[in-house]
């Protein structure tokens, strides 16, 4: 039995080996091939939208090639970055800066086993990254930041907590990052300033069963942004990500972008009680949780959904992406 078990073990550690090895090879052939669409985005002399620049080698949604478009357009920018809500992060924002750009970085998520997958990871002491296990509220978000960075000038910040955002971000003033990137909720449309209202505790998990209910709307991000110096670039085409520069850096792309674009989300992922997934789409979403409370940014109030007059502009109603316009100061 125990020559049995011996064999066993070795067989496993042939086919792990082998499996890493075989993911190794594909992650390499991956950032080859974005290294040939970064190339291709360089030589772009104006871009329609966002959607133009889109890959992904360790992002969701196209993020990759959206961030290394304006990175590569900003001179000298810090090459340090924040992210949070990374999970395991072996899918994130920022990975790609890391081991392609070779980067600094600072990722925190609330799972202790997210934390010690990262610990593991070899790109832990491949690069200059640290890893934190902490829920994030208004009352640590800036401690945390700055147990890695003394410094407030850094590249880029990557929101992504399927809940707070807005007052997360709000409540930030360790860092001035060059880019940020912030999550918004598609399903709260695209005509209102509105969030879920503040707990230190909320989790999109516990917050509702449908898993529609969270975060903010894309206006919310948009003039929170302005508030503090910084421009938006338009969203990924999935509808998820905002993407936005901070002003001082902001006619390093303006020309190159024919305006702000943004995209609704087509997501079909409501769940019923027992957490089966529905297919819901378009607004069905919204009629899942019309009945939840929002924040009203515009009237401090706090108020059902159903109680707005209008959440979606024509566009987003019919599914279609969303002409914005820039600050014709900064343009």
């Amino acid at each position: 039995m125990k020559f049995l078990e011996n064999i066993k073990n070795r067989v496993y550690k042939v086919l792990v080996s082998s499996q890493h090895q075989l993911n190794d090879k594909t992650e390499h052939l991956l950032i080859l091939n974005s290294q040939i669409l970064s190339h291709k985005n360089a030589f772009l002399e104006k871009i329609t939208s966002l959607r133009d620049l889109e890959f992904s080698v360790y992002s969701q949604w196209g993020e990759d090639g959206i961030i290394d478009w304006i990175v590569n357009q900003i001179p000298d920018i810090p090459k340090s970055f924040v992210e949070f809500g990374v999970e395991n992060y072996l899918e994130s924002n920022t990975r790609y800066l890391l081991k392609v750009h070779n980067w600094s970085g600072l990722v925190i998520d609330g799972s202790i086993e997210n934390i010690k997958f990262i610990n593991n990871d070899s790109i832990y002491w491949r690069h200059d990254l640290t890893a934190i296990n902490s829920f994030i509220t208004k009352g640590n978000i800036n401690d945390l930041i700055s147990s890695k960075f003394s410094k407030k000038e850094i590249g880029l910040l990557s929101i992504d907590l399927d809940g707070n955002d807005y007052w997360i971000w709000d409540q930030i003033d360790a860092v001035n990052p060059t880019i940020i990137i912030c999550e918004y909720n598609a399903v709260f449309g695209d005509t209102n300033r509105i969030t879920v209202p503040y707990k230190d505790d909320f989790t999109r998990k516990n917050s509702h069963f449908s898993n529609l209910y969270f975060g903010t709307s894309l206006p919310a991000l948009i003039h929170l942004a302005e508030e503090k110096g910084y421009t938006f670039l338009g969203t990924n085409s999935s509808g998820c990500n905002a993407f936005f520069v901070i002003n001082d850096a902001a006619h390093y792309v303006l020309g190159k972008i024919k305006g702000p674009v943004s995209f609704p989300s087509k997501f079909r992922e409501a769940q019923n009680e027992f957490g089966e997934l529905l297919y819901l789409a378009g607004i069905e979403r919204f009629e899942k949780i019309k009945h939840m409370d929002v924040f009203d940014l515009e009237t401090k109030k706090t108020k059902r959904l159903c109680e707005f007059e209008t959440i979606y502009s024509e566009e987003w109603l019919n599914g279609l992406p969303k002409l914005h316009y820039f600050n014709s100061q900064l343009s």
